[in-house]
């Protein structure tokens, strides 16, 4: 890819801010005054970044990276209205009174989540997309098309749907069409949130590959190990203001205690790494540990013992960890929060429920069983709330429908077989592996809301239908609004719970009991969507806690966290297992699984691998669109 700028252009910083602020306008109606308007998201910024500098934006959620990328790609104030002081350039154009289009041809922004950004449905779409706004001829358009594809190494991709791609090729897609002006300016806001390892390294060489080309790279950023080998600077935000602006090499220098401090990550991921790696390759044995460990009476687990020494097992490892893997990891699970709660009070905590159990008096048909060797899986361990024999999860291919034929390909199918498991009482299990490789998939089968293709999941020793199963589990979604209903956060604590006088009485204080252990007391009468991110995931899990769920599944529950909220995310994990939950983490995120979870389900290092069956192509499916816009003699 050839990037040709003008003399003039290359002879004028990337970006010129001076005085910068910015306050959001606050919500129609309200009087314009300091008590009730939000508070500045920028204060008195001032910075310079020169004509290809790779730049990293830190600092805890809220600092105000996001805002400052936001003046960089023109959304401010054309978008995201508000009151804006000071004055910030971007290659010559002023903001504030550039219009957002001539921003286009100069800054190119990925999203934290790329598909907020998509405008089509096929990836050959997507990427003429911005040509097309500009302008372009089609021959012109196709030949960018091509050459892009072949520069960021996705030709193979241009006829599939953007919705059956991994997160990782989304982003990459992202990535791509955000270079198909040829930008002078990157603006990359929490790329690699959703990212697994394979994919964050794949991100880390595109950049590098682009920083090369010559085009200035910003990135708001809370995992910064990633940017280690990339960064030029890092410029450190807190409330609004720059409070640090350091070379890498200086930052680098920082000791680790003073960039935790700071409410940074850290910038080497290696012991977290290898503590992962470890726990992951020692499952099956785990397993078969922690079931022996466990198997007596159902008695309450022993409470967490803290990694102390390179010998000292975790919660329920064994065998040696690298000395600084655990010092690094002892680290993490030692900081102290402001916020920490009291001890939760004693006495029951959950409203009795009834027994769960597999009458199947409702019309669903049976579970699908394996073709051979039905009946003959192995026993569920002792003491094991839930366990899976011989199970295979995924979906079928979708039948034909009149408006996949007219509208979209048709769904492929996906199966992937898991490896045996059992899930005990009082433990932190982790989920990872690559995008694609079927976690959601497995805790939405866990937790009743898919149907298995073949095989078991039991409850407590007894093969469970998906009915039964949603009424001993509760998913955390990623995005948990998707499952906040009621007006305030004691009436989603109590949605859906019925009885008499004593009974509603006797529920109401449970509520109030889970509601104090929860630190959610003094939000029992807010809108659950007034709420920080933190306290909506803390909503969800206190319904479940109220209807007595005995395993909690959380997906993604870190994504785009910094520190300080990543060590409470795993404080919670900890304190839902010590109250006697099985715990299900699905994450990515290699701090907090290496600092609190206690077993580790690698679908990549397990045997087993994912496999798809192909859907019908677009070109077959849909013969009112061509199958590729740009294709030889396209007209458009």
């Amino acid at each position: 890819m050839t990037v040709a700028y003008d003399d003039a252009a290359a002879a004028r910083p990337a970006v010129q801010a001076h005085g910068v602020g910015f306050r959001y306008r606050g919500e129609p109606g309200l009087p314009d005054d300091d008590a009730t308007q939000p508070p500045p998201a920028l204060s008195d910024v001032t910075l310079g970044i020169a004509d290809g500098e790779f730049v990293v934006l830190c600092g805890q959620s809220g600092c105000g990276k996001t805002t400052f990328t936001r003046l960089l790609n023109g959304l401010i104030p054309s978008f995201h209205t508000g009151d804006l002081t000071g004055a910030c350039t971007v290659y010559g154009l002023e903001c504030g009174q550039a219009a957002i289009e001539e921003y286009a041809a100069l800054v190119g922004s990925v999203f934290q989540n790329p598909k907020t950004q998509y405008f089509n449905a096929f990836v050959a779409d997507e990427l003429a997309f911005p040509c097309e706004n500009a302008g372009w001829e089609p021959a012109r358009i196709r030949g960018r098309v091509d050459e892009v594809a072949q520069r960021f190494g996705i030709a193979h991709l241009l006829d599939r749907s953007i919705f059956r791609l991994s997160g990782g090729e989304k982003q990459r897609i992202a990535v791509a069409s955000a270079c198909m002006l040829r930008p002078r300016l990157l603006v990359l806001d929490e790329p690699t949130s959703n990212l697994d390892r394979r994919a964050m390294d794949d991100l880390a060489a595109l950049l590098g590959d682009i920083k090369r080309m010559g085009v200035t790279i910003v990135v708001a950023e809370h995992r910064l190990a990633w940017c280690a080998g990339l960064a030029d600077r890092y410029v450190l935000f807190e409330s609004g203001r720059i409070v640090g602006d350091h070379t890498a090499a200086r930052f680098a220098a920082i000791p680790e205690a003073r960039r935790e401090a700071m409410g940074l990550r850290t910038l080497d991921v290696a012991p977290f790494r290898r503590r992962v790696d470890a726990l992951a390759a020692r499952w099956p044995e785990r397993a078969d540990a922690a079931a022996n460990a466990r198997a007596a009476d159902d008695a309450p687990p022993a409470p967490p013992r803290p990694v102390e020494s390179a010998t000292a097992p975790g919660p329920t490892t064994s065998g040696p960890t690298p000395a600084d893997s655990a010092d690094t990891v002892a680290r993490l699970r030692g900081t102290p929060l402001p916020e920490s709660p009291a001890a939760p009070p004693a006495g029951p905590h959950a409203v009795p429920e009834p027994p769960l159990t597999d009458d199947r008096t409702d019309d669903t048909p049976p579970l699908p069983r394996q073709p051979a060797g039905a009946g003959t899986a192995a026993p569920a361990t002792p003491g094991a709330l839930l366990s899976t024999r011989g199970l295979v999860v995924g979906h079928r291919p979708a039948g034909r429908r009149w408006f996949r034929r007219r509208c979209t390909p048709d769904t492929g199918g996906f199966s992937r077989p898991i490896p045996d498991l059992d899930l005990f009482p009082g433990e932190i299990v982790g989920v990872m592996g690559h995008n694609g490789a079927g976690k959601s998939t497995l805790v939405r089968t866990l937790v009743g809301l898919a149907r298995p293709l073949a095989g078991d999941v039991l409850r407590r020793g007894a093969a469970a239908r998906p009915r039964t199963l949603m009424r001993a589990g509760f998913l955390v979604m990623q995005d948990v609004n998707y499952q906040l209903f009621a007006d305030s956060v004691r009436g989603e604590l109590l949605l859906g719970t019925t009885g008499e006088d004593d009974e509603r009485a006797a529920i109401r204080a449970v509520c109030d009991a889970v509601l104090r252990e929860l630190d959610l007391t003094g939000l029992a009468d807010r809108h659950p969507m007034s709420l920080s991110g933190g306290q909506k995931q803390r909503t969800a899990i206190a319904s479940a806690l109220v209807c007595g769920k005995e395993l909690i599944v959380l997906d993604e529950p870190t994504s785009g966290l910094d520190r300080r909220h990543m060590v409470q995310v795993g404080m919670l994990l900890r304190r839902l297992a010590e109250r006697g939950k099985a715990v299900l983490v699905v994450t990515h995120d290699e701090e907090l699984a290496a600092a609190w979870c206690d077993r580790i389900l690698d679908l990549d290092a397990v045997p087993g691998r994912p496999e798809r069956t192909p859907g019908r192509t677009a070109g077959q499916t849909n013969p009112i669109r061509p199958r590729s816009p740009i294709r030889q003699g396209d007209s458009r």
